[in-house]
């Protein structure tokens, strides 16, 4: 069954190279009971840890049933542990967060065996050992020997051909090691191949056939009897691939879970970084969107989808206030284009508001039919300007919610008289409260229609701006471009500038989207130290846990194995810091949005989900070579550790 041709074993530490095993040749068959005797240090555990393929020899053949697998790669060797041997170690060597019951149904983890049928096996195995009520306890709550009989259990679940037993009473009081030489004697009798390490004389009598080695070699190889029994093969089930690596995944996500709260604090420490990183992204991304909505809404108040024209060449023109380049026809012209809604003239001037006898400074502006609508000024109460108003220059106004305020306070203003620069003027409407950050103002203002105002205030017929209301069905840019072309043709030359409300709509939503992405790049370096910390502390945690993952791989686990438990703990570490940090963002800006402060938070599912994507992405670049170092190690390295 087992033959070994020359295997050489050397160690090398720093310059010194030493030969731990010299030329060895031996041959086990199917059936025997060997135990391999020697004094400390003459290669006896490096020579089982080599038939247990947990090590590898420098040289030399190694042949298990007629096949040479001196040179199978990592993973062929990781099978042939889980499938033909079981390993009985003197320090026991259970995972000490899981139950006695997890501990010998681990190796079927890794067969991909379903989980009420491994389960199912090593409480049987368990109760064939007088341990069934000692199942669901964990190694620090069992005796030395009852830890030792869950091991030899362990090594029975996936049958067990070969029983590996390094120094198995070592560790034990005489009536334990006795209870356990019984039980490996029994498997002897079931069939079961053992192979045995121990110092002591008397433990090797129990097998068959003593070999004495010493100072690396094989001085000794003694038969006491022939007797081989012949070992009834458990039936292993066929096992489908895709349940196999879907119990294997789920398995490595219980482990992780349980990796993750065995260290509460640390797990919290390490997630800080992605939090803080996830919730500033998260904050600073709706803060733009809601900063970005205010502004807009304001811009909107003060007209959606407007042109106004202004008189000279553009803002600052010092000659600003003697250029008289526009006119009621201009607007009258703009108000006949198809890709308009309306247009409307404007004026404006300061004076005293009076009524009674209270005088107050206002502003009154003037404006054509349609001033209202054009300008996004909505009425709480009464009636906008009429046609009539407008041909007859009608001493007809209407006022705003802070004029409305200090004169009207406890009385209706309508169709009462209102004084500007000593002419009256009858109040017909009060428009809403403008509380943007563009019309909120303590300024009184009062609107007239502009013939009224040009006739009767200031004597100037020359208009100070036109404002046009763009179809919605049109395109603001084109708009503009067809208005400055047909006003140039009027005029003969252009004498005017335009300022679109688009034009500044866009304007704000490219500087706002800037400072997100400027903000959203500083946070974005906060999650990258937080993958660095994770980075570091599963580093840790791979030392922390190396005998264990040694553990695994005698066992059976492969690197890929060993890879997705600990990728998947990184992973889980930064979307539980994600989730943390979204929940964290959400109660800030609920906060936030609750102080009554003009700016707001607003939310949405898009940053939500990038954030998890993104803290999941960080989890698993991150985590990789933490998981790929914890996968690349060698199991009987890994063994060692304490």
């Amino acid at each position: 069954m087992i033959e070994l041709k020359g295997i050489n074993k050397k160690f090398t530490l720093g310059e010194n190279s030493v030969r731990v095993l010299k030329d060895i040749d031996l041959s086990i068959k199917k059936g025997e009971f060997v135990a391999i005797i020697g004094q400390s240090g003459s290669g006896k555990s490096t020579l089982m840890n080599i038939i247990g393929c947990l090590d590898t020899p420098t040289n030399g053949k190694y042949l298990m049933n007629n096949k040479d697998i001196s040179h199978f790669s990592s993973d062929e060797l990781a099978s042939l542990r889980r499938e033909k041997f079981g390993f009985v170690f003197q320090r026991y060597n259970l995972i000490p967060s899981l139950s006695a019951l997890s501990n010998v149904a681990l190796p079927a983890v890794y067969d991909g065996i379903d989980k009420n049928k491994r389960e199912k096996r090593a409480l049987n195995l368990l109760n064939s050992l007088d341990l069934g009520d000692k199942s669901q306890n964990i190694p620090n709550k069992l005796s030395g020997g009852q830890q030792q009989r869950v091991s030899i259990a362990r090594a029975l679940m996936n049958g067990g051909e070969i029983i590996l037993a390094d120094e198995p009473t070592g560790a034990l009081d005489s009536k334990s090691g006795l209870m356990v030489m019984d039980n490996l004697t029994n498997l002897h009798k079931k069939g079961h191949t053992i192979i045995l390490v121990t110092h002591d004389l008397n433990v090797a009598n129990y097998a068959n056939r003593i070999i004495e080695i010493k100072d690396g070699r094989i001085i000794k190889d003694e038969k006491k009897d022939d007797k081989i029994y012949e070992l009834k093969s458990r039936q292993k089930s066929k096992i489908n691939k895709i349940p196999a690596f879907k119990s294997s995944l789920t398995e490595s996500f219980k482990m992780s879970v349980g990796a993750i709260f065995s260290h509460k604090l640390r797990s919290l420490l390490t997630m800080l970084g992605i939090i803080i990183g996830i919730s500033s992204v998260i904050c600073v991304v709706a803060l733009g969107k809601g900063s970005q909505e205010k502004i807009l809404s304001s811009i909107r108040a003060i007209g959606t989808n407007t042109i106004t024209v202004f008189p000279g060449k553009s803002f600052g023109d010092r000659r600003v206030n003697q250029v008289k380049s526009l006119s009621v026809s201009d607007s009258d012209l703009l108000n006949k284009q198809p890709y308009l809604d309306y247009s409307t003239p404007n004026t404006s001037s300061t004076g005293v508001l009076t009524y009674k006898n209270q005088s107050l400074n206002g502003n009154l502006r003037g404006g054509g039919l349609h001033y209202l609508e054009v300008n996004g000024l909505e009425l709480s109460h009464g009636r906008g300007f009429s046609k009539a108003d407008i041909d007859e220059s009608n001493s007809v106004l209407i006022i705003d919610e802070n004029t409305k305020n200090s004169f009207f306070k406890n009385e209706n203003p309508l169709d009462k008289v209102l004084f500007f620069e000593r002419q009256p003027f009858k109040v017909i409407g009060v428009v809403k409260e403008n509380d943007t950050m563009f019309g909120s103002s303590d300024v009184l203002r009062a609107y007239a229609p502009f013939s009224t105002v040009v006739n009767k205030i200031t004597g100037d017929r020359n208009v100070q701006s036109i404002t046009v209301k763009v179809k919605d069905s049109a395109n603001p840019q084109v708009a503009e471009t067809r208005l400055t072309d047909l006003l140039v043709a009027k005029h003969g030359k252009k004498d005017f500038y335009t300022r679109n409300s688009d034009t500044i709509r866009q304007t704000v939503e490219a500087t706002t989207n800037t400072m997100r992405i400027l903000i959203s790049g500083v946070a974005l370096i906060s999650l990258i130290v937080g993958g660095i910390g994770v980075m570091n502390i599963m580093l840790v945690s791979v030392t922390e846990r190396t005998k264990e993952i040694g553990i695994r791989m005698a066992v059976g686990a492969k690197q890929s194995d060993i890879l997705m438990q600990f990728l998947i703990e990184a992973v889980l570490l930064c979307v539980i810091g994600g989730v943390i940090g979204l929940g964290l963002a959400y109660a800030i800006g609920f906060l936030f949005n609750n102080l009554n402060i003009d700016f707001y938070m607003k939310f949405s599912l898009t940053p939500a989900l990038v954030a998890l994507i993104t803290s999941s992405f960080i989890g698993v670049v991150f985590g990789y070579l933490p998981a790929r170092n914890a996968s690349k190690l060698n199991p009987i390295d890994a063994l060692s550790q304490e």
